[in-house]
């Protein structure tokens, strides 16, 4: 049931954004996340009802049963989901969330001069 699934709000434009996706949908068991793009008609109704600018996102929202989650602790909440790359992100976590951030922050600004971007998303918009 899709309604039970953590939702993964996302960049649909970056390459960076669609290659993690990309990598969960391998990865990750077929019924924990649903991918929702940031320009989709659906993600912008999650940016606005979660308190998120709509024009653009900096970082990749996890929503799910205990809330919203961004940045580095956002993504360490998607890894740790998965059951083979849950140590990784528990070792991880053990790094002070503020370099966690400083990093995340940096690459999330310049994902798309480092990875390029895309007209199209990897998830059809819906």
């Amino acid at each position: 049931m899709e309604s039970s699934k953590d939702i993964i709000v996302f960049d649909g434009e970056c390459n960076l954004c669609n290659g993690v996706v990309g990598w969960l949908l391998k990865f990750a068991p077929e019924d924990l996340f649903s991918f929702v793009p940031f320009q989709s008609p659906k993600g912008q109704h999650l940016l606005e009802t979660n308190g998120f600018d709509t024009a653009q996102l900096d970082t990749v929202i996890l929503i799910d049963a205990n809330g919203v989650h961004t940045h580095s602790d956002g993504f360490l909440r998607v890894v740790s989901k998965i059951p083979k790359w849950k140590r990784v992100a528990a070792l991880l976590a053990f790094i002070p969330r503020l370099l966690r951030d400083y990093i995340y922050k940096k690459a999330s600004k310049n994902r798309v001069r480092w990875f390029g971007s895309s007209s199209s998303c990897a998830i059809s918009l819906k």
